[in-house]
C-alpha cells in the first residue's frame, strides 16, 4: 500500500511537470538604465542643432530658437535643450510607461539662464538628453509638476560645428 501511495505521488509529480513545460511566463522586460547605442556618424565636437517635438506645450525655449547644444564624442552625442520654464521636473529616453518602473534612469534637470531678445533674463530648466540617431524620431517622455507622465517623439536634426 505505500509503495502504491509513493508511486502515485511520484506519477503526480511527472505529470506536473510535463504539464509545466512549454508553460513559461514571458519575463519581464528590463528597464533601460543606460541610453541605447548611438548611429550618430559624426567627428567628436559641438555642433547647434534643431531639437523638435510632436508637441507645442513641450518645445525648446524661444531664446535658443528651436536649437540645442549636440556634444558628440566617441560616437555618442548629447543635446543640451534649454525649456521655456520649470515646469518639467524629468526627462525619459523612452516611453511614459518605462519611466514610471522601478530602476527607470530619469533625466534630471540643470538651472539655465536665459536672456531673451528685449535683454530680460529668467532661470529655467535645461536637460542633457542622450541622442541615438540624428534625423529620426525617438521617444522622449517628460514627466512635469504635477506628477503626470506624457510621451513625445523628438528628432535632431541639421547639425552644424560650432566655433
Amino acid at each position: 500500500m505505500r509503495r502504491t501511495v509513493v508511486l502515485l505521488l511520484a506519477a503526480a509529480m511527472l505529470a506536473m511537470s510535463f504539464a509545466a513545460c512549454g508553460k513559461t511566463a514571458e519575463p519581464e522586460k528590463p528597464v533601460e538604465t543606460e541610453a541605447p547605442e548611438s548611429k550618430i556618424d559624426l567627428p567628436d565636437g559641438v555642433y547647434a542643432a534643431e531639437f523638435k517635438t510632436d508637441g507645442s506645450m513641450f518645445h525648446v525655449n524661444e531664446a535658443h530658437h528651436g536649437k540645442g547644444v549636440l556634444t558628440v564624442k566617441d560616437g555618442k552625442a548629447t543635446i543640451h535643450i534649454t525649456l521655456p520654464s520649470k515646469n518639467t521636473v524629468n526627462l525619459y529616453l523612452g516611453l511614459a510607461e518605462d519611466a514610471k518602473k522601478p530602476g527607470a534612469v530619469l533625466l534630471e534637470p540643470t538651472l539655465d539662464t536665459v536672456t531673451y531678445d528685449d535683454g530680460m533674463t529668467e532661470e529655467v530648466y535645461g536637460f542633457d538628453v542622450p541622442v541615438p540617431v540624428i534625423g529620426e524620431e525617438f521617444d522622449l517622455a517628460l514627466v512635469g509638476t504635477k506628477g503626470k507622465w506624457y510621451d513625445h517623439k523628438v528628432i535632431v536634426l541639421n547639425p552644424v560645428p560650432q566655433e
